[in-house]
């Protein structure tokens, strides 16, 4: 079947349409970059070029900005194209994944590929085609540089490289640097009415308008459509879906009431222990509304999409840095706060291209022929700047983040320990080819970064750099002129390189191996890298049992104390509070209590947890290149205390399948704390713990062991 036809029949299209028509005629052969409104159709374009890849013998790659989006896309692509051997790869940093070489499509983020990239995978010459979704976050200062090396690695491959992007100014510049033919379009299948609220009326372009009585959010939300509202904090989001509720829940229809009951079940059901937010989600739920931030777990965040998907919630008030991975259309989407706070800059305006973002999620493909996108400045000068900036004005240029120390500190010795950069000249051309090379036209400023990133590398113990005999000349003023000194990872800096951490928190890790003694002196560590900024945000109420915490662990610290005065005291202190809430984490705290008495949502907890787990298997495996046993087995027990939650005594039981902290503690308490006891008990003993089924499991595992170990000794 030819591959458009395929494309259009799996995805339910009659032909396609003007931006995709334009893409396929340029040839999906070659390099684009293609610049269109959100929901105008770019990810068939995608779907038609792997197609083509697949069909000559080639893999493609499918990279996107987040987890949850690569999640999707999985989903989606195994679903309409069962021909095809579809993978996702979004996990383990530390793997090679040798076993995606027998896949056709790979779905992944830009970080997983990185390090694909850093293992030496052997399938990249089978690549022959990579699609960067959403390719404008090249500007973005956490995502970009990574996706930004990404593509300047995989040119060298020479693969086709599509860029899907919305529609930015400078696509073009984009394209240039790719070497890839731009197309732009303004296409959009919905028609797109964009309006300001102000004045007791909204005022739309194209041309609309109608009256607005008392409270503007309640009335624009309130209609028989859905609707999305984004607002700038999480518990914005949380009062507005609550407040909402009060309104729409009169209008949820009989036959929904035993759905949305079974939707608020499901958000309850989502922790061991719930908490007021899970308690404050369910009430929203039950009337059609419900919000959505990062402070949810994966499970309730997925549990509300799925709601709104099937037209439950009528509403859901969600935070602005969730709008790229959102993929819930709705009839009518309203932007309630125009200004984020920034630690730099105070109180500002966000940018039009997030504005752009938010406001491509109104209008429904398959439901209506329009949609509506309303902002909601609060004063005459903010409906201003919306007309200005938003509605009349272009969204900002894309511009590259790459020159910084900090970014550049972990892709330079992935470059040198990956061999693509065995000399400071090769380092340049490499750097030379990037798009911040491209866009700046000099690399002046960023030869001064690369110069002080090769040198601390150097001390410590990362990369080796030698000068042809030449003494020390190179190292002087004149590092890149005429000079060309050879670089080399050591064996330690190539597993650096391949563990994904910052060089800085791998030298912190080694340094501090010697002192890692205890339980406290692992979390600190843990809180002390860099991968865990921003740091926790210190109450009042928080600070008696962080200067407790202080004064009977100082022994145990990895760093020393910074002075009172000093500006690194502040998150010294807030990083103790990570300590205090991580360790009551492994004391069995639950949920609900962290939240009430530290404040830290059930999202954020797993979130740092997850770092957490991966910095602990960084750490020992860097203790293991040195063979310090006592820092591995203090950091082996700890960590699996981290990843379950318990005290040490049930160390032994969480081994066993389908037993977490809650069965753990109940088989403990029962007098059944190791597998010894439970080879002894009775079935129905255990069953008075844990319940028959799960008994019988525990049962079954514990005697497999057992027969395992008695043949092992014949």
């Amino acid at each position: 079947m030819d591959e458009v036809a395929e494309v259009l029949q799996a995805s339910g299209f009659p032909a396609l349409n003007p931006v995709q028509r334009l893409a396929v005629e340029r040839g999906l052969d070659r390099n684009l970059v293609v610049a269109a409104p959100t929901a105008s159709g770019k990810t068939l374009i995608a779907e038609i070029a792997a197609l083509k890849a697949v069909a000559r013998g080639k893999k493609a790659v499918y990279i996107v900005p987040l987890r949850a989006l690569a999640q999707e896309k999985y989903e989606e692509f195994t679903r309409k194209y069962p021909r095809l051997k579809v993978a996702l790869s979004i996990g383990d940093l530390d793997a090679s994944d040798a076993w995606l070489a027998q896949y056709d499509l790979i779905v992944t983020t830009s970080e997983k590929l990185d390090s694909l990239l850093r293992h030496g995978i052997t399938w990249l010459h089978q690549v022959g085609l990579v699609i960067a979704d959403e390719i404008h976050l090249l500007t973005d200062p956490g995502r970009g540089p990574t996706l930004e090396m990404v593509l300047t690695r995989l040119q060298e491959a020479n693969p086709v490289i599509i860029g899907l992007s919305a529609t930015i100014r400078n696509h073009d510049e984009l394209a240039g640097w790719l070497r890839a033919d731009a197309v732009k379009s303004d296409y959009r299948p919905v028609k797109l009415y964009t309006g300001v609220c102000y004045g007791n009326e909204v005022l739309f372009s194209p041309h609309r308008r109608y009256p607005v009585d008392g409270d503007a959010l309640q009335e624009l939300a309130a209609t028989d459509k859905q609707s999305l509202v984004f607002i700038s904090t999480r518990k914005g989001t949380e009062a507005a879906a609550e407040k909402l509720g009060k309104t729409l829940g009169a209008r949820v229809q009989a036959g929904d009431r035993e759905k949305l009951t079974a939707l608020a079940d499901k958000v309850l059901g989502a922790l061991e222990h719930k908490t007021a937010q899970c308690d404050r989600l369910a009430r929203c739920v039950l009337q059609g509304t419900a919000f959505h931030h990062a402070g949810l777990t994966h499970p309730q965040r997925s549990a509300v999409e799925k709601g709104f998907r099937q037209g439950l919630l009528r509403v859901v008030c969600a935070t602005p840095t969730l709008a790229a991975g959102l993929n819930l259309p709705a009839y009518r989407v309203i932007i309630r706060d125009l200004k984020r706070f920034s630690s730099f800059r105070g109180m500002d305006y966000l940018p039009a291209l997030e504005i752009q973002q938010m406001a491509g999620r109104a209008g429904r493909p398959a439901y209506d022929t329009e949609g509506e996108a309303i902002l909601l400045p609060k004063t005459e000068a903010e409906a201003d700047h919306c007309w200005e900036t938003y509605i009349n004005g272009e969204t900002e240029r894309i511009t590259s983040k790459l020159g910084v120390e900090p970014v550049l500190r972990t892709h330079v010795l992935a470059l040198i320990a990956g061999g693509l950069a065995p000399t400071t000249r090769r380092l340049e051309e490499f750097f030379s080819r990037t798009f911040y090379a491209y866009q700046y036209k000099d690399l002046g400023q960023l030869r001064g970064h690369l110069e002080k990133t090769l040198r601390l590398l150097e001390r410590c113990a990362f990369i080796t750099m030698t000068d042809h005999g030449r003494h020390d000349e190179f190292r002087q003023a004149y590092f890149w002129e005429d000079q060309d000194a050879l670089l080399q990872a050591t064996p330690l800096g190539k597993r650096v390189a391949e563990l994904y951490v910052d060089p800085l928190t791998a030298d912190l890790m080694i340094r501090s191996l010697g002192k890692l003694q205890s339980p406290f002196s692992v979390l600190h560590l843990v809180a002390s890298s860099l991968e865990m900024k921003p740091p926790l945000t210190v109450r009042k109420g928080d600070v008696q049992d962080i200067e407790d915490l202080l004064a009977g662990e100082e022994k145990g610290l990895v760093t020393p104390p910074p002075a009172e005065w000093d500006l690194e005291y502040e998150d010294f202190f807030r990083g103790l509070k990570l300590v205090l809430l991580l360790g009551q984490w492994m004391e069995e705290k639950g949920e609900d209590l962290l939240l009430e008495q530290y404040g830290v949502t059930p999202g954020e907890l797993r979130a740092r947890l997850e770092i957490a787990d991966w910095l602990l298997y960084a750490v020992q495996e860097l203790a293991l290149l040195g063979d310090d046993r006592d820092a591995i087995r203090q950091i082996r027990k700890t960590r699996l205390r981290l990843r379950y939650g318990i005290r040490e005594e049930l160390l032994p039981l969480v081994k066993l399948k389908g037993v977490g902290r809650v069965r753990a503690r109940r088989l403990f308490a029962a007098g059944l704390g190791s597998l010894h006891a439970l080879r002894q008990a009775p079935l129905d003993t255990v069953a008075r713990a844990i319940g028959p089924a799960a008994a019988a499991s525990v049962k079954d595992q514990v005697l497999a062991d057992r027969e395992h170990d008695r043949q092992a000794t014949l």
